[in-house]
């Protein structure tokens, strides 16, 4: 009864070892790989006895223990295997360790050229600002004073340039600045100038013609002796329809014609503003128009004096003349001359011997007198203009001023224009009166003088002849 059971598992071995063989195989199931279909399928065949029992349990740890053996070589190799992959992957570590190190210092240099660039760059593109905006009100205070220069007619095709310089958004290229400067430059350049070039003139009709003009400088532009006139922004000359005064288109004339040495110029500094008010001005038909009547009276009554008082003039001065020859040759007179025929009087042959003192003056009397109207005449009418200027132009400055204050009372004192009629008519009336009454009265002067020189010569001669006839007869009668 002890043998069977030395040599039989007790039931606790076999069911200790029932519970390993059921705990190894789920073990060893997830340690290998997927069994084939038909080992996984196939069953487990179930022990018929205790002996079938053990050998299935060894065959059971046999089996085991080559699984166990083929994980631990396994494990041994995915742990050499894992070992080389930590080795290499420290190895990438360190070499991505220093290309990072590397990398972080290139950053650190590259951030640091980047601050310096941004820094030069912002220096740069303040200055490049600051020159660009120079630039642009350069070229637009410059494309202003072309527009207003008589030049662009000669170079037309400068403004549309400096106006895209002027109205440019981006710094222009140096093409673009180097072609400002030249404008600049020949701006410059042009304004010293007297050049002749063709250039489009427009008449006061309208119509255009290619004229040869002369220019001078920035200031001043003629063609066929007249000024012209310069429109801004245009690109053509104009013939204003009202000149300066003759005196000014003589010189232009003048000038135009001259081709060297000096020769005297009008020059307008203000580029044609004074030479335009210098046209408005009216010349002294216009001023005479503007007077009125009045003014042609005043003329008209000049005028007469004038022409009576140059022929007086000359009259006197042949008077004189002759005069003066016969005082120089009193032995022989001539009635060609009012001393000549006061001399006629008294030493002719039918002059009695025998007259009394009283009536031989009385006849030296009569002479002179006869004699006088001729040397006189005039010099009352003249006296009359000399009163009659300034009472006309007083006249006219009455009619002005009437008609200055009809002005104010149907429009108002608001537009001076309006009243400008009539003061110049007051004034034109006043200044033609005074400028006619005041070289009469130089004239007439002038003349009474010479009259009186004439008078006294005939006084002192028909005096002196009388003393002689006086004396003698005296002498006689005493012998």
């Amino acid at each position: 009864m002890s043998r069977p059971s030395s040599s039989v598992p007790s039931i606790a071995s076999i069911l200790s070892l029932a519970f390993l063989s059921a705990v190894m195989v789920p073990t060893v199931v997830h340690a290998q790989a997927p069994a084939p279909a038909s080992t996984a399928a196939a069953p487990t065949a179930q022990p018929k006895s205790l002996d079938d029992l053990l050998q299935q349990v060894q065959h059971a740890d046999a089996k085991d223990d080559a699984l166990n053996k083929q994980r631990e070589a396994q494990f041994a190799a995915a742990r050499d295997q894992q070992a080389q992959l930590v080795a290499q992957a420290k190895k990438d570590k360190d070499a991505l360790d220093g290309q990072s190190a590397s990398l972080q210092k290139q950053f650190e240099d590259n951030d640091k050229q980047i601050a310096a660039l941004t820094q030069s760059r912002d220096a740069a593109a303040g200055n490049l600002g600051e020159l660009f905006g120079v630039m642009r009100q350069s070229a637009g205070d410059f494309a202003s004073a072309a527009r207003n220069s008589m030049i662009s007619v000669q170079f037309p095709d400068r403004i549309p340039e400096l106006d895209r310089l002027a109205q440019t958004k981006t710094m222009p290229p140096m093409a673009d600045l180097r072609g400002f400067w030249f404008q600049m430059q020949r701006e410059m350049t042009e304004g010293g100038k007297v050049l002749r070039f063709n250039a489009s003139v427009t008449a006061p009709d309208g119509s255009k013609d290619k004229k040869s003009v002369l220019r001078v400088g920035p200031f001043v532009a003629i063609s066929d002796g007249k000024f012209l006139a310069y429109d801004t922004g245009a690109d053509s000359f104009s013939v204003p329809p009202k000149q300066p005064a003759h005196h000014f288109r003589s010189i232009a004339s003048s000038f135009e014609d001259k081709t060297s040495g000096y020769q005297p110029m009008v020059v307008d500094p203000t580029r044609g503003v004074l030479i335009g008010l210098f046209s408005q001005r009216p010349e002294v038909i216009d001023r005479i128009k503007l007077g009125g009547w009045v003014a042609y009276v005043i003329i008209t009554i000049g005028l007469i004096g004038t022409v009576l008082a140059v022929y007086q003039f000359f009259f006197l001065t042949f008077t004189s003349t002759s005069v003066n020859k016969q005082l120089e040759d009193m032995d022989h007179l001539s009635p060609q001359n009012p001393l000549g025929r006061v001399m006629l009087v008294f030493k002719g042959q039918s002059v009695p011997k025998d007259e009394d003192a009283e009536v031989v003056e009385l006849r030296i009397s009569e002479a002179v007198m006869k004699e006088l109207p001729p040397i006189q005449r005039i010099q009352p009418f003249l006296k009359l203009v000399v009163a009659a200027g300034p009472l006309l132009g007083l006249v006219g400055t009455v009619i002005g001023m009437i008609e200055t204050f009809q002005s104010i009372t149907e429009s108002g004192s608001g537009d001076p224009k309006l009243m400008a009629a009539g003061i110049g008519r007051a004034m034109i009336a006043t200044v033609l009166g005074l400028g006619v009454a005041i070289p009469m009265l130089f004239i007439n002067s002038a003349l009474a003088s010479r009259s009186k020189r004439l008078v006294q010569i005939l006084d002192q001669q028909s005096t002196g002849l009388l003393a002689e006839t006086l004396e003698a007869r005296q002498g006689i009668v005493h012998a």
